[in-house]
């Protein structure tokens, strides 16, 4: 075996530039997604054919589509290379977005939404971003990536409001197109190129490991805790901005002020239950917990005179909860995966969050048509019920961490004898070898686990 000689050194100039340029891309793409949830519900009533269905659909239309093509997309970049599949797709999500922008009726923007979605670039970012760091660093350019989503949804709910005030939504879509071709440019001269490109298992998704992460029962169990999420997440905002506007007469220009505090607050009230989850050992309480208290938000949206006072009471807890969540959930899908299988199962995680938005869309914009705008978050917090029950038998995972170790096997043979001897290592739960790949990945106990003790 060779001897990784990455293993303790920081990312190197190129590994970071590679993750802050996909992170930024990446994060552009979604602040422009983001962007007209707090405001389109607003705006739509300016389009010809619109109801409340059709609106609904026009917010979530994305989501389905991206859904549908980001793992396809993924495997075609092993194909044609990760940057054609990105740029090509950052061009279609520009074209969706300028569709939209000149829509003058809804029909146009669920179109143009659709394209946005069709974009999707995902999967072929996060090979692109393992093709470009070594092993032991993946997992911090990945979850760079991860928190420019995080904040880019923050962003979208304060620049969008503020956006809608200056530039109405055919402004925010314009700007939207012009940052995804902002992102072509990075892609194209500021984004590395690899120098060859190698399938990741614990990047992107295989196609010989579907069956196995689908037969997974706590794979689908956190599939399924993601699509109610996200369905729930964007069915509020089917509403939310037509619930301050009318039901407690904020105006447009002024919702930034209550997204604004509310999520600063959110984010830091839910350090605390990170800190009993992940360092006291309280994984399923906290998690469940956590469900249950979106329920009981979703609830008092529903049961409570509207009052300004209550809206932002009732999203601070709401969002302090879905932060949580929305931190939790990958990390269980990473310890609950097979050693080999993270990237396929984080595939499907993710498909699942987007159709989710799809969903939330849909089912927002129905019900409001069909019982009005307070019945959609009784429906939610049906939902987020059901989610709960379906969570309660939940095993809670052991607090394991993925490793990759780059290797030398000769054949099926030598890699089962090199698995036994990592096995056999302390604070090493579970190894696999894949002799093509030339690496081992491992499933380790941080608090046990050397690196320096691999051979």
């Amino acid at each position: 075996m060779s001897q990784d000689s990455g293993s303790v050194t920081g990312m190197n100039r190129t590994e970071l530039r590679a993750a802050f340029s996909l992170a930024g891309v990446y994060a552009l793409r979604m602040l422009g997604l983001f962007m007209i949830l707090p405001v389109f519900a607003l705006y739509a009533g300016e389009l010809e054919g619109v109801t409340p269905a059709l609106t609904g659909l026009a917010i979530g239309a994305y989501g389905i589509t991206q859904a549908l093509l980001q793992i396809p997309a993924g495997l075609l970049s092993d194909r044609i290379g990760r940057k054609p599949v990105i740029i090509a797709g950052l061009l279609v999500f520009a074209f969706g977005s300028v569709v939209a922008a000149q829509a003058e009726s809804i029909q146009v923007v669920i179109l143009g939404r659709a394209l946005q979605g069709a974009g999707a670039i995902a999967a072929a970012v996060m090979a692109l971003t393992a093709d470009l760091t070594r092993e032991h660093h993946r997992i911090k350019a990945m979850a760079l990536i991860g928190m420019s989503i995080g904040l880019s949804f923050a962003a979208a709910l304060i620049l969008g409001p503020l956006l809608y005030d200056w530039v109405g939504v055919p402004g925010i879509f314009w700007i939207t197109a012009a940052l995804a071709l902002g992102g072509v440019g990075v892609v194209a001269f500021i984004v590395p190129r690899p120098v060859a490109l190698h399938v990741h298992r614990e990047a992107e998704a295989v196609p010989a490991q579907f069956g196995r992460v689908l037969r997974n029962a706590e794979l689908l169990r956190l599939d399924f805790g993601i699509l109610v999420l996200h369905t729930v997440l964007t069915a509020t905002f089917v509403v939310m901005p037509l619930v301050l506007r009318d039901g407690v007469g904020l105006a447009a220009d002024r919702h930034w002020g209550v997204y604004l505090p509310v999520l600063l607050c959110s984010v830091l009230l839910m350090v605390p239950f990170i800190i009993q989850a992940e360092r006291k050992g309280r994984v399923k309480p906290v998690f469940l917990g956590a469900v249950a208290v979106l329920a009981l938000a979703q609830a008092g949206l529903y049961l409570l005179p509207l009052s300004l006072v209550t809206v932002i009471v009732l999203l601070f807890v709401f969002f302090t909860a879905f932060n949580l969540l929305e931190a939790m959930l990958p990390s269980l899908v990473s310890r609950v995966a097979p050693v080999d299988c993270r990237g396929t199962a984080m595939g499907f995680y993710s498909s699942s969050q987007f159709f989710g938005a799809f969903l939330g869309g849909v089912l927002g914009g129905l019900v409001q048509g069909w019982f009005g705008l307070q019945v959609v978050f009784a429906a939610a917090a049906l939902l987020l019920l059901l989610w709960l029950a379906t969570a309660m038998p939940m095993q809670p995972p052991r607090k394991l961490a993925n490793y990759v170790h780059r290797i030398d096997a000769r054949d099926s043979a030598d890699a089962e004898r090199i698995a036994r001897e990592l096995t056999g290592l302390v604070g090493v739960a579970e190894a696999v070898v894949i002799p093509e790949d030339g690496v081992a990945y491992l499933k380790v106990d941080k608090r046990m686990f050397d690196a320096a003790a691999l051979p």
